[in-house]
């Protein structure tokens, strides 16, 4: 009987795509226990945005975070997602700050990292990867999924043999917006099964209600392991539910190891949670359908409802239809990347930006602007030459690896900050989040204030 490895994602993309990361840690403390004993292969608890929001509205330490979850969860691996070099911010960071954030990420109790890069630039995850391995964890590499004029299955089977010549564990096929089709599961586990030796795994999210489907025939091609959300955190713009797939899976004749009743009690202990966020509404319930226009506009989960939260905030929710189609307009401009973070913010954000100014490009972010001079690697096609013109003029775009040109700043920093720094983990906080960080370590074991949690732009700043 083939066993399907199953990885339960309510601890991070699950409430990152419904509640833009909102849950605290004694939200789900008392379930931790029984989660570890339901049998999944991993547990996704930590990267992503989890550390931002951490930092920025729950007032925990996002490390403690970790440890606290490890000393609970001893038997089950602890998964992470990490922006290659990226780590868990919106821009590329020198290499001694990827060695030390992926080595003490490992120490801190983290099992396996999958590793992505926005615009599947390898050149981009190569430190992260290579420094995951010599600390002894789980390098996981990551086709990030798409679809445009210029991806196809050639393309990312090519990415994966990469990745396996690069030395990763496994391979995660990465739907951030929900968008890949069963036929396209299909062809493409099949394709990279017959291509490399390594497991491949698929992640995808319910949004536009293709999950399930997508997930079975991935499975009928041979892959190795899904992510699901367990069910009261399943759905829209999660991951399809972690009950249902068992059920099925297990009646068609595969291994999941999971614990039915198990599962239910951990379904049962986050109903209430759930219903919390829905009353103090964090929990819009327009991310709880299915929304077939993403197979349009193709905006990740987190992004969806986060760029509600941002329009929402500016009192411009009825400009969400325009928005969104101007999504696909803007993607195009920049050459179709993935819209994965930073990427989907960056897209997302300059189409809200060219809506709500009444004219495309009268401002530019500054996150575009870089993303133009090669600062976030060589993008997936052609970027519109007027555009080019308008941010570069006569400047030539960067075409080598763009953190080759960043000097290291570990220590440095370290003895900057030794007055509020008391560890190194401190120390990668605060050169991720400066001004987020240095406000949480320099108050840390105070109470907050409470006050309303407002949602900003993930990616700060127009210019």
């Amino acid at each position: 009987m083939k066993r399907i490895y199953i990885t339960e994602t309510v601890l991070r993309d699950a409430q990152q795509s419904l509640i833009a990361t909102r849950m605290p840690y004694e939200d789900f403390e008392g379930i931790l226990e029984k989660i570890d004993k339901a049998g999944y292969y991993s547990i996704e608890c930590w990267g992503g945005a989890t550390f931002d929001s951490c930092l920025r509205y729950l007032n925990e330490d996002p490390w403690e975070r970790l440890r606290k979850i490890r000393s609970k969860v001893k038997n089950t691996k602890l998964q992470m997602l990490l922006r290659g070099q990226n780590l868990l911010g919106y821009r590329h960071y020198p290499d001694d700050v990827v060695r030390m954030f992926v080595r003490k990420s490992i120490e801190n109790g983290m099992d396996i990292i999958r590793i992505f890069d926005a615009l599947n630039d390898l050149r981009n995850i190569e430190v992260a990867v290579d420094e995951t391995i010599k600390a002894g964890g789980h390098a996981q590499g990551t086709i990030v999924y798409t679809i445009s004029p210029i991806h196809n299955l050639e393309m990312y089977v090519k990415i994966g043999k990469e990745l396996e010549s690069m030395g990763v564990h496994s391979i995660c096929i990465k739907d951030m917006a929900g968008i890949m089709s069963p036929k396209e599961a299909y062809e493409l586990v099949k394709a990279l099964k017959e291509n490399v030796k390594i497991p491949v795994f698929l992640h995808t999210h319910s949004t536009t209600g293709l999950g399930i489907l997508t997930y079975l025939k991935a499975v009928e091609a041979g892959v190795d392991g899904i992510d699901t959300a367990i069910s009261s955190f399943s759905g829209g713009t999660s991951q399809p539910p972690t009950e249902t797939l068992n059920y099925a899976l297990k009646q068609m004749g595969y291994d999941t190891n999971l614990d039915s009743k198990l599962l239910k009690e951990i379904n049962d202990f986050f109903k209430p949670v759930k219903d919390k966020f829905i009353k103090n509404g964090i929990l819009n319930p327009f991310v709880l359908s299915t929304d077939t226009d993403a197979l349009i506009y193709q905006i990740p989960g987190g992004m969806l409802s986060n760029l509600i939260a941002q329009l929402k905030q500016q009192n411009a929710l009825d400009k969400l239809d325009e928005v969104l189609m101007e999504v696909p307009r803007v993607r195009e401009d920049l050459g179709y990347p993935p819209l994965v973070t930073p990427m989907s913010q960056m897209v997302g954000t300059q189409a809200a930006a060219n809506v709500l100014a009444g004219e495309r490009y009268k401002v530019i972010l500054k996150e575009v602007k870089a993303y133009i001079r090669g600062e976030y690697g060589k993008p997936p096609g052609k970027i519109n030459p007027e555009l080019v013109k308008e941010v570069l003029g006569d400047e030539k775009p960067i075409e080598g690896r763009f953190a080759d040109t960043l000097e290291p700043v570990f220590e440095k920093t370290k003895e900057q900050v030794k007055d509020f720094a008391r560890s190194d983990e401190d120390v990668l906080s605060y050169i991720l989040f400066p001004q987020v960080a240095e406000e949480f370590l320099k108050n840390r074991g105070k109470k907050k204030e409470s006050r309303e949690r407002k949602i900003e732009y993930t990616i700060e700043g127009i210019s």
